[in-house]
């Protein structure tokens, strides 16, 4: 009976709640998610799930640059206005900020649309990718809708509805990839990694739709945007140009390894079945986990703000240490699984063996990027960003290297090095930078 009512008091908590709301949510989406990999890995191949991988870092980048650094000001300012009463304020930032991302996505997606070929044949270097890149573009806008809205209910601390949104749009995603397979096999139309594009469209279509109408966009009424869109456009300019540089030197690194593959004497089929099965296959399944250390993170950042603002340095030294032995027991214990269990999950996952090698291998990575993202969190609600940042880039800058250097040498493995060097360097400039609380 004490359990339950403990319970029940905690999950008053919105931040709790919200937490647990989008725990859930991360979880059901990253296990639809898994399986549609598994589909994808069936029917377009490890050298389609290549080509599909290559337009992510396009994607991220122009995600990063029309929404990211809005939705965390939506954010920050409805979360300001304390007042209930006070929602045509609350609307306001919000009718902002969709205005900002909505004209900076549409820019973005012309671009991507007129720009697909140069950006295929110059930029990526691989010329399969113009046609995913055309139908990419039509998922901005779309994406700009959600995530502003998203930011809203972040501000309100109510998950409810991003959670939701984020489970439909991975369901449409599924469904509509699949839908769209059966009626291409009735068809005999040749499958290519078209499919998954336009399941991207459709999911984001789906979840900006089902966020529009929990919104009620009839109540954005005329407000005063003379001071709304400064205030949303001043805090998003260093947090959208934080996660562009990073989105960029990311995009980089993955337009780089299919070309060092081929440098090292792999056909251009070869390095794009490589390069997907790394990134489309092995990689999300070491990331699965994340779901866990990711939700912690979301918990730790406002409580070590909280107490940092009232001095309490004995709290904050509980969510260092705890989170470092917590954070790598876990992490050893899942590279124990995926080291003896890296081969079988690979064939029997994928029927692909080369993926049970990158598991096996990867695995060993869990430890300290399982880390990181805590350490992270609590760096930033100790409002110590730039850090963050300058950290976040030099283990990119790392991985670079390696993979410029390292690949063309060793084969796949050189990369493979560097990533493992990378997290574990991040790992000791993070903790390193909170050692006066491990004393």
């Amino acid at each position: 009976m004490n359990l339950s009512r403990y319970i029940r008091h905690y999950m008053k908590n919105p931040l709790v709640l919200g937490t647990f709301l989008l725990t859930a949510s991360g979880v059901l989406s990253r296990i639809i998610g898994f399986f549609y990999r598994i589909f994808l890995s069936h029917t377009i191949g490890a050298e389609g799930i290549g080509i599909y991988q290559l337009i992510f870092p396009l994607l991220a980048l122009c995600s990063s640059f029309t929404t990211a650094g809005i939705q965390t000001a939506i954010s920050k300012f409805v979360a300001e206005v304390s007042d209930d009463k006070n929602e045509s304020r609350r609307r306001c930032y919000l009718a902002a900020g969709l205005l900002l991302s909505l004209s900076l996505s549409f820019l973005c997606a012309f671009y991507l649309y007129t720009q697909a070929d140069f950006l295929a044949y110059h930029v990526i270097h691989e010329y399969r990718t113009a046609p995913l890149l055309r139908i990419l573009a039509y998922s901005l806008p779309f994406g700009a809708i959600h995530s502003c809205i998203s930011g809203y209910y972040y501000g309100l601390k109510k998950a409810m509805i991003p959670s939701v949104s984020q489970l439909i749009e991975q369901i449409v995603r599924v469904a509509s990839v699949y839908v769209i397979y059966r009626i291409q096999m009735q068809e005999q139309i040749p499958v290519t990694p078209a499919i998954a594009v336009w399941g991207i469209v459709c999911g984001e279509i789906s979840s900006a739709l089902f966020s529009a109408a929990a919104v009620h966009f009839s109540k954005l009424r005329l407000c005063d945007f003379k001071n709304a869109l400064p205030k949303i456009g001043r805090l998003s300019v260093p947090l959208t140009g934080n996660r562009v540089v990073l989105n960029l030197f990311t995009s980089i690194e993955a337009i780089l390894i299919p070309l060092k593959l081929k440098e090292a004497g792999l056909s251009t089929s070869a390095a794009l079945s490589m390069f997907g099965v790394l990134t489309g296959m092995a990689l999300p399944l070491i990331l699965f986990p994340t779901s866990i250390t990711n939700s912690l993170a979301v918990m730790l950042l406002p409580a070590v703000s909280e107490a940092s603002a009232h001095g309490e340095r004995d709290r904050i030294k509980k969510a260092v240490s705890k989170s470092i032995t917590y954070c790598m027991l876990f992490g050893f214990a899942c590279t124990a699984f995926f080291f003896f269990g890296g081969n079988f999950l690979g064939m029997w996952l994928f029927q692909n063996e080369m993926s049970g090698n990158f598991i096996m291998q990867l695995g060993f990575i869990c430890p300290f990027l399982y880390l990181t993202s805590t350490l992270a969190a609590i760096l930033n609600g100790l409002g110590r960003t730039v850090q963050t940042f300058c950290y976040n880039l030099v283990s990119i800058c790392i991985r670079l290297l390696f993979a410029l250097f390292a690949i063309p040498a060793f084969g796949i493995k050189g990369y493979l090095w560097g990533l493992l060097a990378s997290q574990i360097i991040l790992s000791v400039c993070l903790t390193f930078s909170l050692r006066e609380y491990l004393k």
